[in-house]
């Protein structure tokens, strides 16, 4: 089975909130909320791919000394192996917003179970919650 590494951020915001996106119609497991990121492109290492997507997806600039290594999901699916290390970030320039047609949304820490998140996002709430 090919594993796939993607890298994904718990964007936390000043009142402890977390950004949450919904994927959108036409990408797999459309409708499904989860923490903004993306594929790891050959040559990239996490933190760079995070750095791309956010500006990709978000429009916001990071920098890898802001980004804190938290958790990882490793999680089989039909026909690949996700691996996804978590990162913490507080600091960002710029205001998130969707430039690939998601919608977006901050959360509080304890509302994450209320979103339909995919598999592998689902054994992440519970650390989120505690460290937030």
């Amino acid at each position: 089975m090919r594993v796939v590494l993607v890298s994904a951020v718990a964007l936390i915001d000043v009142d402890g909130r977390v950004l949450l996106a919904q994927r959108p119609e036409g990408k797999s497991m459309a409708g499904m909320w989860e923490f903004p990121g993306g594929k790891v492109e050959q040559g990239e290492t996490p933190e760079e791919a995070l750095i791309r997507e956010l500006d990709e997806e978000l429009g916001i600039e990071t920098w890898g000394s802001c980004l804190a290594p938290l958790t990882f999901a490793s999680h089989s699916y039909a026909d690949f192996h996700l691996l996804m290390p978590l990162f913490a970030c507080r600091k960002w320039g710029g205001t998130p917003h969707s430039k690939e047609g998601q919608t977006l949304k901050w959360v509080k820490p304890n509302e994450l179970r209320n979103y339909d998140m995919p598999p592998a996002d689902i054994p992440l709430i519970p650390i989120l919650r505690d460290w937030l």
